[in-house]
């Protein structure tokens, strides 16, 4: 489970970077932005429910969509940037956005280890598990790697006991979804409750110039956590179709992911990724890739015989 987490955490008392974090508000954030203002409005929309995807200090293209949807939800202008009536709104959030968090045996119990790079090896596998404890730790806290490791210098993070500044990702209790659009234009997930209310907002990798979503009225007919993908060349454009079809165990680094939404349209599906920080970059063989916090998010909030409307 991704939105919240156990184990021991306090407010952020040494690190100069969160209190810098705290405080960095009212200033414009747009193309160029980084840093703590960018951080701070990350983990805000987040929050929010307004996926900014893979929380890295960076203005780019997830945050832009997160922006966008929540000035659009807000009735503010759909700009992409965030300044002093956006900033008023998402301050209005309470609590802090980075806390101390203690790493526990559970963090690097493991194990871990290389992942190989062909399904013929992947096949053999039995849990395609974190290669690392920094992206395990990365995942849980929806952060990249390397800001974890920016906001904890000199810090071992495979030992239990040492104590981490992360983000505090808050959120409400998952609501039902009345239906859920993807939206191929805006390359986004969009769970709606009763009439235009969004419960949520996700960035997405959905298809390309070869395997194009499928555009239309669907359902979702079932919800699977901790998959496992049968990977079969008959479905990829790019593969030597002569190479046997292969069942690939599951895992956070599994094609994906934690959780698969399945389709009434046959093979495809809604679903986790073993690379959340290239969500909405690059392309996909036709299904919706989210990473994995959203996903089981995502699939919190519907069941079977909801509606899944996929559109240009």
């Amino acid at each position: 489970m991704f939105s919240v987490f156990s184990g021991p955490s306090t407010p952020v008392t040494a690190n100069p970077y969160a209190a810098e974090v705290e405080r960095a508000t009212a200033v414009s954030i747009g193309p160029g932005s980084s840093g703590a203002r960018v951080l701070r409005a990350q983990i805000l929309l987040a929050c929010e429910r307004f996926s900014p995807g893979e929380i890295d200090g960076r203005y780019g293209d997830d945050l832009v969509i997160a922006i966008k949807g929540y000035q659009e939800t807000h009735d503010l202008k759909a700009t992409g940037t965030i300044d002093a009536a956006m900033w008023k709104l998402l301050d209005a959030h309470k609590g802090a956005l980075l806390i101390s968090y203690t790493i526990t045996a559970a963090d690097v119990k493991g194990p871990f280890a290389p992942i190989p790079p062909t399904a013929a090896e992947q096949s053999k596998l039995k849990w395609m598990g974190f290669e690392t404890a920094e992206e395990e730790l990365g995942e849980k806290f929806q952060m990249s790697p390397k800001l974890l490791a920016q906001l904890n210098p000199g810090k071992k993070f495979n030992v239990a006991g040492e104590r981490i500044t992360v983000t505090n990702i808050r959120l409400t209790p998952a609501r039902h979804a009345s239906r859920v659009v993807v939206s191929k234009s805006q390359r986004t997930v969009t769970a709606y409750g009763a009439g235009k209310l969004i419960l949520a907002q996700y960035p997405a990798t959905i298809g390309g110039a070869h395997d194009p979503l499928p555009i239309g009225t669907w359902k979702i007919i079932g919800i699977v956590r901790m998959p496992w993908f049968h990977w079969d060349p008959v479905h990829y454009w790019n593969v030597d179709p002569d190479k046997a079809p292969e069942n690939l165990p599951p895992g956070p680094n599994n094609p994906a992911g934690l959780v698969w939404i399945a389709l009434s349209k046959a093979h495809y599906g809604i679903h986790g990724t073993s690379d959340p920080g290239h969500v909405h970059y690059g392309e996909s063989y036709g299904c919706v890739r989210l990473t994995n916090w959203d996903a089981s998010d995502l699939a919190r909030m519907v069941t079977p015989g909801t509606p899944a409307i996929l559109e240009e």
